[in-house]
């Protein structure tokens, strides 16, 4: 199709995000995991001989408190963990990603040149590493229909989703609406409904 303006891909293979796909791109694949963080006990205990403040620079750092040092044991509430790396970027030999990896879709970034600087929103919170390409490739197609059916001229993918709003291009893409797309909680109290006709009205 003709597009409306450019669209630009970035992957990252982790969290850490090295190549800022989630300021840079309108749709960001980034690695990450779905289930415990792996914990080498052991090299714990040697990071904390060595004279790392694990309870200071590692758990107090964590943006969520979702980890606890007692002095030999480290534990991690997993269901609280957002996978900021902070923990295994600080203790590599210790900590590892889980073992069900996969990775996180978003979509909507760009740099300041129309409206200001826009920075990527979740749209598929995990998808299995073994499906991500047929994932990617279908769903491309359908933002690229929408988005050509919809798009105004010079208009970026995030732009166009903050103009007709993210309901509307979640059913004009057919995705069902996920927790994890919530970017900050509502500032208006007021919700509307969508009656849905019954077959044979």
């Amino acid at each position: 199709p003709a597009f409306p303006y450019k669209f630009k891909f970035k992957f990252s293979a982790c969290p850490n995000d090295c190549v800022a796909s989630i300021a840079r791109a309108d749709m960001s694949v980034i690695g990450t995991w779905k289930d415990e963080i792996q914990i080498g006990h052991n090299e714990v205990t040697r990071y904390a001989a060595a004279g790392v403040d694990i309870q200071k620079d590692v758990c107090g750092n964590c943006p969520t408190k979702c980890m606890d040092w007692d002095g030999k044991t480290l534990s991690i509430a997993n269901r609280d963990c957002v996978r900021c790396m902070h923990c295994i970027n600080a203790m590599p030999k210790a900590l590892r990603p889980g073992k069900e990896k996969g990775a996180v879709i978003l979509v909507g970034a760009k740099a300041p040149i129309l409206q200001g600087a826009l920075l990527s929103s979740v749209l598929i919170p995990f998808v299995p590493a073994d499906e991500l390409l047929d994932t990617i490739k279908e769903l491309v197609q359908r933002i690229w229909d929408f988005w050509d059916e919809y798009g105004t001229n010079r208009e970026r993918l995030g732009e166009m989703i903050q103009r007709v709003g993210l309901a509307t291009f979640l059913e004009g893409i057919g995705l069902d609406p996920a927790p994890e797309m919530v970017s900050a909680p509502r500032d208006n109290p007021y919700i509307y409904f969508q009656t849905e006709k019954e077959s044979g009205q």
